[in-house]
């Protein structure tokens, strides 16, 4: 029996087995063999002048975004309006057969933009393009899911349910679970809060199935069996995730409305240009960008060029953006902003810089 028959056997008795308290025991061991499965199922294959799964696109510019979705969703049309970057676009599926890349510049910012081939179910176990989609869509910064309107959440569950198998983890985040390897000495466990998803039982049977026997296990918050097997695993990525429905000039106005409500959710149509400028604007915040403008002692600020960086960054990051050997030799920074309590203010190099903030480096 081959990997694949055997998910499928696990997935079925999974959906056959009733949900309760005698059955949780059985129902971990068969996530953990499911989880166990899927990893091999990952794992690039090693036959002689293969070559790696992906598409060979080099990262560039600020952050890169992966753009996914069903066949005839208007992914295509998308980048060919936000980026100077023509992908063909057509009324028929599979149109984009490779990965196309565009930069959407915006704010300062160079956003690389990757149009993925269309994503069909099974793509997990390698139909379509889909191992390659996927393995790209590993390196993003953010994934961009790009969802048809008038056929409602059918596609975002089955996209989810696609990328969740292959452990992308989307708008959530890492599992607070300590977890070490040992030589020796059985499986130590211990939790700061009350445990109310899983127990010490369920924690061996579940590291003794991946063939682990001593183990340090520390649950920092309520997880369940499933947050304990990603962190085991130690393979998962977790990415923040916007789910854009097109096609809202097909819909009623009811219908835009709810969809819009949706956490994580904006609503655009690509063929009208309605709403672009604000999926611009959602991106630019879930990257957490910041403009930081630099300044020349007895000059002004240029305004013209600014540094982009995450939100949180420090006068020492500002540095190592500007030159490696730069936080070596400074001295002090004058800030100017909402950053500083007065402008200019005198910082050293942890102040926490915000957008739009002048900073001049003043060196030893």
């Amino acid at each position: 029996m081959g990997i694949l028959e055997k998910i499928s056997e696990i997935e079925k008795e999974i959906a056959r087995t009733q949900k309760n308290k005698a059955t949780e025991y059985h129902l971990g061991l068969l996530k953990a063999k499911l989880a166990k499965y899927r990893s091999q199922l990952l794992e690039p294959s090693k036959k002689a002048g293969e070559k790696g799964e992906g598409f060979d696109v080099l990262k560039s510019g600020d952050a890169r975004v992966a753009l996914i979705g069903f066949p005839s969703v208007g992914k295509s049309t998308l980048l060919s309006t936000l980026t100077k970057t023509q992908s063909e676009a057509a009324s028929y599926e599979f149109t984009t057969l490779t990965c196309i890349p565009g930069v959407i510049e915006y704010k300062g910012a160079n956003i690389q933009l990757l149009d993925l081939p269309g994503i069909i179910e099974g793509a997990s176990q390698g139909k379509g393009r889909g191992k390659q989609v996927i393995a790209v869509a590993r390196t993003a910064d953010l994934v961009l899911m790009m969802l048809d309107a008038t056929k409602g959440d059918v596609q975002k569950t089955l996209l989810q349910k696609e990328l969740e198998s292959v452990g992308i983890r989307l708008n959530t985040k890492k599992p607070n679970i300590y977890f070490k390897h040992k030589k020796g000495g059985g499986i130590a466990f211990n939790a700061v809060c009350p445990l109310t998803k899983v127990d010490e039982k369920l924690v061996q049977l579940i590291l003794h199935e991946y063939k682990i026997f001593n183990a340090e296990v520390l649950f920092r918050e309520d997880c369940s069996a499933d947050d304990l097997i990603d962190v085991i695993s130690d393979n998962r990525i977790y990415l923040s995730c916007l789910y854009v429905y097109n096609k809202i000039d097909q819909i009623s106005l009811e219908e835009v409305n709810r969809i819009a409500r949706q956490p994580h959710s904006l609503v655009v149509s690509c063929n009208m240009k309605l709403n672009l400028d604000y999926l611009l604007e959602t991106l630019w915040e879930y990257l957490s960008f910041i403009r930081v403008y630099t300044k020349k002692p007895g000059q002004p600020p240029d305004f013209n060029d600014c540094l982009i960086l995450r939100r949180g960054v420090s006068v020492e990051h500002v540095c190592h953006s500007i030159h490696r050997t730069l936080a070596q030799v400074l001295k002090y920074a004058l800030v100017w902003g909402t950053s500083a309590k007065f402008n200019p203010q005198r910082v050293g190099s942890h102040h926490i810089v915000h957008d739009e903030d002048v900073i001049q480096i003043v060196k030893k």
